[in-house]
C-alpha cells in the first residue's frame, strides 16, 4: 500500500469528541513510515491528558486493519506538542461550521509582554465581542466562551 492511500484511509477516522473533523485535518498524524510490509504511524495528541487518546489510537488501528494493513505499529509523540496551527484549512472550516472557534494560524491569543489578548470570533455571528466564561469547556482542550452580541455560548480550542 502506498503512503497516499494510508493518508486517505486515515482521513476517514473521525475525532471521537468532535466527529465533524478527522485525525488528518486535526493535524495529529505526524508521520507515516512504510518499510516493506511494515507500517508505522506517529501521532501527537491534542492535549497530553486527552481522555480520547486511547480511543483515537484504537480507531486508527482498527480502520487500517479493516483496510488490509496487517503489520502495523503506532506511536504517540509528545514533542513537539500539538498546536492548533497544525489543523488544516478544511478542518478549521469544519470546526467553525460545527460551532467551535479557533485562532488564526500563527496568531497570538495570550497576553504577553508586547501584545494584547487576541479577540475570539463567535462562530455563530462572527462578532469579536466575546468573553471567556470558563477556562474549561466541553473537553479539556477547549475553553467555554460566550458571544456578547448573539448571547450564544461556544467552545474555543485552547492554544498549545
Amino acid at each position: 500500500m502506498k503512503e497516499a492511500q494510508i493518508w486517505e484511509i486515515l482521513s476517514t477516522v473521525p475525532d471521537p469528541e468532535i466527529p465533524v473533523i478527522n485525525v488528518v485535518d486535526l493535524g495529529i498524524i505526524r508521520q507515516i513510515s512504510i518499510q516493506g510490509e511494515k507500517l508505522e504511524i506517529q501521532a501527537t495528541p491534542t492535549y497530553s491528558g486527552c481522555p480520547a487518546t486511547d480511543a483515537i489510537k484504537e480507531s486508527i488501528i482498527e480502520t487500517l486493519k479493516a483496510n488490509g494493513v496487517k503489520n502495523l505499529s503506532f506511536k504517540y509523540l509528545l514533542d513537539p506538542p500539538w498546536t492548533t496551527d497544525w489543523i488544516s484549512d478544511e478542518g478549521r472550516r469544519k470546526l467553525r461550521e460545527y460551532g467551535i472557534a479557533i485562532k488564526e494560524k500563527g496568531s497570538i491569543d495570550k497576553k504577553s509582554l508586547f501584545s494584547d489578548e487576541k479577540d475570539v470570533e463567535c462562530p455563530q455571528c462572527h462578532s469579536l465581542d466575546t468573553q471567556m466564561i470558563s477556562l474549561h469547556g466541553s473537553t479539556p482542550c477547549k475553553s467555554l466562551y460566550q458571544c456578547k452580541s448573539c448571547k450564544e455560548p461556544f467552545d474555543y480550542f485552547k492554544c498549545h
